[in-house]
């Protein structure tokens, strides 16, 4: 991130910002008018330089590259930026009540401006004040509410000038500033008595419509800010999950402590109804967890002995040690909310479509309103000069355009907030749109589709080979590595009374195997290939057996022993129970599933059968899967990776959207734009209904912005006046464009209830 040096707005590299280079430093500017500018400031030369903006703490809900260190407005729509931290409670932000006060306390001077222009039109007759004063006392009224209460829309509209980025408020303060500037000069001419022929713009002052437009586009912002605090409501949930102190046990003594003292490597106890602190391991006792905070499930996870448990969750039943792991920023919970913050103020790519079109929809309604005052200027039948003002005004109030502006954003902060509350975190608006438009899936095995928690459930030893040695040899390759078939020869020799010991010179192949020396000899665990690689040969006996285990949808791992096959252990890793129903509706959402795993053919052919799989590459290293990516890409295919290892990041990172089970390796949620914290197929089935969620909600919002200014601005240019005597007051115009931007909001928050399951 950099600032642009002309107009101080922030900006990003890979935000389609646009370089340059002078003297040797590289600038980056948001736009072609400021690089040009900056260039061809010769005074500048050797003054000015890009950097990186300290303590950004407010940001634009709708321009998320504008980032302050202290409250401002949006220079490019005008809007209050908002802090970036939240906090549990659901507090009114300093913008809203400041909004609140200006307008009831408008509205009640809006309220006398109207009755005494209604006196002054004849409608009754205030015996307080003369006729003669009337329009002296809407003058001074009028003034209060325009200036005081409103005084922030010109204060915008002139930065909007300034930076020439016209927006919303540009239009408002033409208008307003319209209505109000003919009627000043026409009272103070003593020209305020005149009437027109037209009926709905009977009088020459307009002070009442610059009034009461100014208090509506007041209480337009402030619904529209109210809502927008409505969508902060997932992070607001996440933070007050969190609990505030923690038992922590030392030699015997628990001791009552604040959650800023816990330090990883602790030991805390959790009793029964309490929430878990942090993030750690259970090192002594049992109970059932309620993990529905982040994973969306209601169901009670059974925690013993080395399973680890997450801070927020609650304990149900018993009580039990932990040992801390992760602490503060590092904890899965604060994780998760600084995921779902960044994620929403994100930009999707359809949000270059409602900026092209804002950047040039205000000129396009100053000329309209232009061409409006002088057609009614020269058309009207009488009092031309305020048919042209009015019609004019109701231009440029009825199309200002936030809920264009807002269609997009407010749709996306909802969505990846209903995400997070189904344990479906979103890197960013783009992979949400991507997750709409998904056509292949591409998922690892070990771990997705299954339980990624084999177990060895052969054991064969080669003719002359001692069972245990088999064992004994397989553990000491395997006992530093982390991954799953690891993990279960561990627990098979430990389940056996075999002893393991360390070997020298280890080696790992990635997806092949591994090597060593044991007590001098050379001892070799891994695929069939590998073997075959390292030149050992396997019997045909032998063979056969192993390729009858692995039609049953078996893994093998082979071990050598001093150059000579010792034997292979079989191990079967049960598919998720969510799994079957899960392809079932991917298939019923249109979607090709293809199998991606390193296992051999005859094993990963055996799972995709009895699931229904589209199609299936096995035997595959992670440079492999990655190339898989690519060519269904090349294909034109808009392609999902789900995985959860470390030789799955590459191709999840190439995928047009990555998905990491939660289950799995950090470095595969680095890499992924969706983490699935329950880490089951079924959210892969949330996610992809969700994305479309968000982009229909996202269609229609834009359906709404352009049809209502389609409609609008020819009927507030008088278009129905020639057929129907039809005019639009610049109230009502006033009125409906902030009910607008309301309205997209409101259907933006619909999908805090989507349904994903």
């Amino acid at each position: 991130m950099a600032i642009d040096p002309v107009c101080q707005m922030l900006v990003a590299e890979d935000a389609g910002a646009i370089r340059a280079e002078r003297d040797g430093q590289v600038f980056y500017f948001c736009c072609a008018h400021c690089r040009e500018k900056f260039m061809g400031q010769a005074g500048l030369q050797g003054s000015v330089v890009a950097g990186t903006l300290p303590g950004g703490q407010y940001i634009c809900p709708m321009h998320p590259l504008i980032v302050e260190d202290h409250p401002a407005d949006c220079p490019m729509c005008g809007m209050a930026l908002e802090p970036q931290t939240y906090t549990a409670e659901d507090v009114p932000a300093a913008e809203e009540r400041f909004l609140w006060r200006r307008f009831w306390m408008g509205a009640v001077l809006a309220v006398a401006v109207v009755i005494l222009s209604l006196d002054q039109m004849g409608s009754g007759r205030i015996t307080l004040i003369p006729s003669g004063l009337n329009p002296l006392f809407q003058l001074l009224l009028a003034t209060v509410v325009v200036f005081w209460a409103g005084g922030i829309f010109f204060g915008r509209a002139w930065q909007s000038l300034v930076h020439r980025s016209p927006n919303m408020f540009t239009l408002i303060a033409l208008g307003v500033g319209a209505a109000y500037g003919y009627s000043a000069v026409a009272v103070l001419l003593g020209i305020g008595s005149h009437g027109t022929a037209l009926p709905a713009v009977q009088g020459h002052l307009y002070f009442e419509s610059a009034a009461v437009i100014t208090v509506l586009v007041l209480l337009g912002q402030w619904l529209e800010g109210r809502a927008r605090r409505k969508t902060g409501a997932a992070i607001r949930a996440l933070l007050g999950l969190a609990p505030t102190g923690a038992h922590r046990w030392h030699d015997g003594v628990e001791e009552e402590v604040l959650l800023d003292a816990v330090v990883p490597g602790d030991v805390l106890r959790v009793r029964p109804g309490e929430k878990i602190p942090v993030d750690g391991v259970v090192i002594d006792g049992k109970s059932a967890v309620d993990e529905s905070m982040i994973s969306g499930e209601p169901v009670p996870v059974l925690k013993s002995t080395g399973d680890k448990v997450v801070g927020a969750s609650v304990n149900q039943t018993g009580s039990f040690l932990m040992r801390v792991e992760k602490v503060g920023a590092q904890t899965l919970l604060s994780r998760i909310i600084a995921m779902v913050a960044q994620a929403q103020r994100s930009r999707a790519p359809v949000q270059k479509l409602a900026d092209t079109v804002s950047g040039y929809f205000v000129p396009l309604v100053v000329l309209a309103a232009m061409v409006t005052f002088a057609a009614w200027f020269f058309l009207a039948p009488a009092s031309r000069l305020a048919s042209a003002w009015v019609n004019a005004m109701s231009v440029l109030i009825i199309a200002c355009p936030c809920a264009l502006g807002l269609a997009t954003p407010m749709s996306v902060m909802v969505g990846i907030g209903r995400g997070a509350r189904a344990g479906i975190l979103i890197r960013d608006a783009a992979t949400l749109e991507h997750a709409s438009r998904v056509t292949v899936l591409l998922i690892d095995k070990t771990g997705t589709l299954t339980e990624g928690k084999p177990r060895v459930t052969a054991c064969v030893p080669a003719e002359g080979v001692d069972r245990r040695q088999l064992v004994a040899v397989a553990a000491s390759l395997e006992m530093n590595s982390e991954h799953p078939l690891a993990r279960a020869v561990m627990a098979f020799a430990a389940g056996e009374n075999i002893m393991a010991s360390p070997v020298e010179n280890f080696q790992s192949v990635t997806g092949g195997g591994v090597r060593g020396l044991d007590h001098g000899v050379v001892v070799m665990a891994g695929q069939e290939s590998f073997m075959e690689d390292m030149g050992i040969v396997i019997a045909a006996a032998q063979r056969a057996r192993a390729l009858a285990l692995q039609h049953a949808a078996h893994s093998i791992v082979w071990v050598a022993i001093d150059g000579k096959a010792a034997g292979f252990l079989g191990f079967s890793d049960p598919v998720k129970a969510s799994t079957p129903g899960a392809v079932r509706d991917l298939h019923a959402m249109g979607l090709r599933i293809v199998m991606l795993t390193g296992d051999n053919l005859q094993t990963a052919a055996a799972v995709a059968r009895g699931l229904g799989i589209d199609d299936v590459r096995a035997a595959l290293s992670p440079g492999d899967k990655q190339k898989i990516v690519r060519e269904f890409k090349a294909m034109g295919a808009v392609v999902m990776m789900a995985g959860d290892g470390i030789n799955d990041a590459p191709a999840l990172a190439a995928a047009d959207v990555g998905v990491a089970m939660g289950t799995g390796t950090d470095i595969a949620m680095e890499s992924a734009g969706i983490t699935l914290v329950k880490g089951n197929l079924d959210g892969i089935v949330k996610a992809l209904r969700l994305g479309r969620a968000v982009m229909r909600n996202i269609s229609q919002n834009l359906f709404f912005a352009f049809f209502y200014n389609f409609l609008g601005i020819p009927v507030a240019a008088g278009i129905l006046y020639p057929f129907f005597g039809i005019l639009l007051s610049p109230v009502i115009a006033g009125a409906a464009m902030s009910f607008s931007s309301v309205s997209v909001i409101g259907n933006a928050l619909r999908l805090k209830d989507a349904r994903l399951s």
